[in-house]
């Protein structure tokens, strides 16, 4: 009994009450949480947590993703790998590969969790450029991987009409060797690149998934050789692309999407693309999941507030209620890269708060809810 109320004892003592950016974030094992690039979903009263496992000194898939639950967001149990890559030569999620940014949704109808996530096939470096597909009948798992592709091959965007596909049967790649000059920018802004991909499907690389109000979900990723963002509905089961998507901030060179909703609007946070550096944030507005898109300032407020306080957006979760002591219904979640040592990369949670109507996202040391 004295054993038993000594580590009862102990356990309360090691209890998280705050959330603390940048620090060593331990789980029920006492190890720091290995869940990078992540997302969160919640299912009856359990918050699940899935992200990349990352070893010591590759950022490779050698093991898969990861799943922890929490009733609280702040002491996390390790579930243990939800997703295995495969031994299987050949296989698509073969170990060694580049499995990242996984995120999972529940479709109500047919009552499995989905889980996408952006995949590179083992040995080509970063050009397959593909999403992954798995299934689940619980949400830790295991997870059933069924499929990766390209998206929407054979399928324009829906804003391109008449007039826009008359301008891109003009564009032709060998006129645009010389990148980043005017008439280039002003060719992929057209769809240089979308026509370039249109049969093999458009490149998907960052990415998030989003449950709209409707119970529609949709795909959201880095595409074009990550100089576009592409918006794509899914189909009724959460596993395949409808045929419908739309293009976000064209030749932008954005990645790193992160999305919400607030009262009708629905706001967007990413990043520039500069690798494992850390760069400036930036947000986008839209009265509709198909836009206009707008973009707006860098949300972010505080120390090196420039350089999105060292990290990287990976999602943003809305909560049912405002955190009882800030006047937030978000949390905005980034990774802060170490790619000298991935598997101690490090977590950035901090709520959202708005100010003139327009979400900002400021630096704290240490907040509770």
């Amino acid at each position: 009994m004295l054993a038993l109320l000594l580590a009862m004892t102990t356990m309360a003592q090691n209890e998280r009450r705050t959330i603390r950016s940048g620090e060593l974030w331990p789980d029920n094992t006492g190890t720091h949480i290995n869940a990078h690039g992540g997302g969160i979903m919640k299912y009856g009263d359990t918050y699940y947590w899935f992200g990349e496992h990352k070893s010591d000194h590759t950022s490779d898939a050698l093991v898969g993703v990861t799943c922890y639950a929490s009733t609280d967001l702040r002491n996390w149990r390790n579930c243990g790998v939800a997703l295995s890559v495969s031994d299987e030569r050949g296989s698509d999620i073969e170990r060694g590969c580049i499995l990242e940014r996984p995120k999972v949704i529940y479709n109500p109808i047919t009552k499995k969790f989905c889980m996408w996530f952006h995949l590179e096939l083992k040995g080509r470096g970063y050009d397959a450029a593909r999403y992954g597909v798995a299934v689940a009948n619980r949400p830790e798992g295991p997870y059933k991987f069924l499929y990766s592709q390209r998206a929407n091959a054979g399928t324009w965007p829906i804003e391109f009409g008449e007039k826009e596909l008359a301008t891109i049967d003009t564009l032709n790649a060998a006129h645009f060797k010389e990148s980043w000059t005017p008439a280039w920018h002003k060719a992929v802004d057209e769809g240089l690149f979308v026509k370039r991909d249109f049969g093999t499907g458009q490149m998907s690389r960052d990415m998030t998934l989003y449950v709209d109000d409707d119970g529609k979900a949709y795909h959201i990723f880095s595409s074009e050789e990550n100089l576009t963002l592409h918006i794509a509905e899914l189909t009724g089961d959460y596993l395949h692309h409808s045929g419908r998507y739309t293009r976000v901030a064209p030749a932008g060179h954005n990645e790193a999407p992160a999305i919400f909703k607030h009262e009708g609007t629905y706001w967007m946070i990413t990043s520039g693309c500069t690798g494992w550096a850390p760069n400036e944030a930036r947000m986008f507005s839209a009265p509709s999941i198909w836009g206009p898109w707008k973009q707006h300032p860098n949300p972010c407020r505080g120390p090196k507030a420039e350089l999105t306080f060292g990290g990287q957006s990976t999602y943003i979760l809305p909560l049912n209620t405002k955190l009882s002591t800030i006047n937030s219904q978000y949390i905005f979640m980034a990774d802060i890269w170490r790619p000298r040592h991935p598997s101690d990369a490090r977590y950035i949670w901090l709520p959202i708060e708005f100010e003139d109507g327009k979400p900002i996202v400021r630096w704290r040391d240490e907040w509770a809810f």
